[in-house]
């Protein structure tokens, strides 16, 4: 008898973790997929970083470690706060985790109980939810559109606070929608949440360097928001460094304990070598990481282009990530041949079927009308995906 957990029974698979292991499953039979599907860079770690990684395993980092990471990491990434987003973090106040996932769920784990509310802004990360569930919290959607580029208005923010209201995670730029706020945005955020000191803001900035706006700011920037704000960061992207498992976070000092303290019943320390290999991605110039950031620029200028000569799709254009995210409802209620497409999910799995092209379904972001595109791939196969899915989409009435 399987006796499954009441726990592990709420949860849902990641929607783009199926999408990518059924692509996977489809090329190992042969068939000619091409995955746009996971968010993951397609580019290599740099080979600095993979060098300070290599010296590392060279220099014996194969012991456990601290809980919190290394010291000399925790400067670095206390240095990092200061340097790119102008926020002073002392090195008690920074947690390494393996990976910006567990980052949140530290921190959702540290802070929420059953019962306690979480706003969301939709589209989100697919595993906001399911954390939050984990930890018994109830999450609080605030649905967007295309039309104000999946941003949340102050009104909007205001409108679902209540007396159960504990925490709101949002990432910028964001994953799925490649939505960036600006400065100003955050501020009128910043004006409602300061009246509600009981709210920990959770600030997901894992790709923050893949960012085409030529300025960044973080929340935790802003002195009235300094106690209140968790700011969430890692090397997987900006880096492409998505196998080597490591994030952080940037927190008040009882925050960071409170994370060290349950970390140190899961996981404990990150990987030694990780560390060492991020320490040299962190303590670089960011400049580092600008060809990449502009090869995405070009590929997104260029599935953009081509999205916008398909009748029906609403596109907007996302200022950061390595996503589009099309609102594709004029497809809905359309067929061909022996397909009926009522809903994204409908859409998804046709367009995985006759053009053999993985996407992922907007439901799993919390937008039921949008898919979602990654350009982390070559221009050579965006082209012929583009190609496949025009060919597709064409073809329904």
């Amino acid at each position: 008898m399987e006796n499954i957990s009441d726990r592990v029974n709420r949860l849902s698979e990641s929607a783009t973790i199926a999408m990518a292991r059924k692509a996977r499953e489809l090329k190992s039979q042969g068939i000619d997929i091409i995955s746009l599907s996971l968010g993951e860079p397609d580019f290599n770690t740099p080979d600095f970083i993979k060098k300070a990684a290599k010296k590392g395993i060279d220099q014996n980092y194969s012991k456990y470690m601290p809980v919190n990471g290394y010291q000399d990491l925790r400067e670095a990434i206390s240095n990092k706060f200061k340097r790119d987003n102008n926020i002073d973090y002392t090195t008690d106040q920074i947690v390494v985790s393996t990976g910006a996932k567990q980052s949140i769920a530290n921190v959702v784990l540290s802070l929420i109980n059953p019962g306690d509310e979480v706003i969301v802004p939709a589209p989100f990360w697919v595993s906001y939810e399911e954390i939050i569930k984990m930890a018994e919290g109830i999450p609080v959607f605030i649905e967007t559109s295309i039309e104000n580029d999946f941003k949340i208005s102050p009104q909007q923010l205001r409108n679902a606070i209540s007396s159960k209201t504990k925490m709101m995670i949002y990432s910028s730029p964001c994953n799925p929608s490649g939505s960036v706020y600006s400065k100003e945005e955050l501020r009128s955020l910043a004006d409602v949440l300061v009246n509600h000191s009981q709210i920990t803001v959770l600030s997901d900035e894992i790709y923050e360097h893949i960012n085409f706006t030529g300025s960044y700011f973080s929340m935790a920037a802003f002195p009235d928001m300094y106690n209140q704000v968790v700011t969430i960061n890692g090397v997987s992207k900006s880096f492409a460094m998505t196998g080597w498992r490591l994030g952080y976070i940037g927190a008040p000092l009882w925050i960071a304990k409170a994370c060290t303290k349950i970390q140190g019943q899961f996981t404990s320390g990150t990987s030694g070598i990780s560390q060492r290999a991020s320490l040299a991605a962190i303590a670089a110039d960011p400049v580092v990481v600008h060809t990449m950031r502009d090869a995405f620029l070009k590929r997104r200028d260029f599935v953009i282009g081509e999205l916008k000569k398909i009748n029906g799709i609403k596109i907007n254009q996302p200022q950061g990530a390595f996503y589009v995210f099309p609102d594709v409802s004029f497809f809905f209620n359309k067929s061909y041949n022996n397909y009926s497409i009522n809903n994204a999910n409908d859409l998804s799995l046709y367009l995985l079927e006759t053009a053999k092209v993985a996407l992922v379904t907007g439901n799993a972001f919390g937008s039921p009308n949008c898919i979602r595109i990654s350009y982390a791939a070559s221009i050579e196969n965006l082209k012929e995906a583009m190609s496949r899915i025009t060919t597709s989409l064409n073809k329904l009435n």
